[in-house]
């Protein structure tokens, strides 16, 4: 997800101050956080991006998830 959201920004030229403002937040470091994997992205957050992007959320989601599901596939054979 963390390059997904940076490719889709970077692509739009959109900066991190101006997502960030958006969702809220009072510095750009706020949604640095996220597109860094530091902090988790809320589902309302999610939305406020995709709409910034103008993008789908499960966009934004889907290497996430693919993520997961090859964590959890690597679990369950170790």
């Amino acid at each position: 997800m963390r390059v997904k959201l940076r490719q889709l920004r970077l692509q739009k030229g959109i900066s991190q101050t101006h997502i960030a403002k958006r969702l809220g937040f009072k510095y750009a470091s706020g949604y640095s956080n996220i597109e860094m994997g530091r902090n988790r992205l809320s589902l309302d957050h999610a939305a406020i991006i995709a709409e910034i992007l103008g993008c789908k959320v499960d966009e934004l989601l889907e290497d996430e998830v693919s993520h997961q599901e090859k964590l959890h596939k690597k679990n369950k054979t170790a």
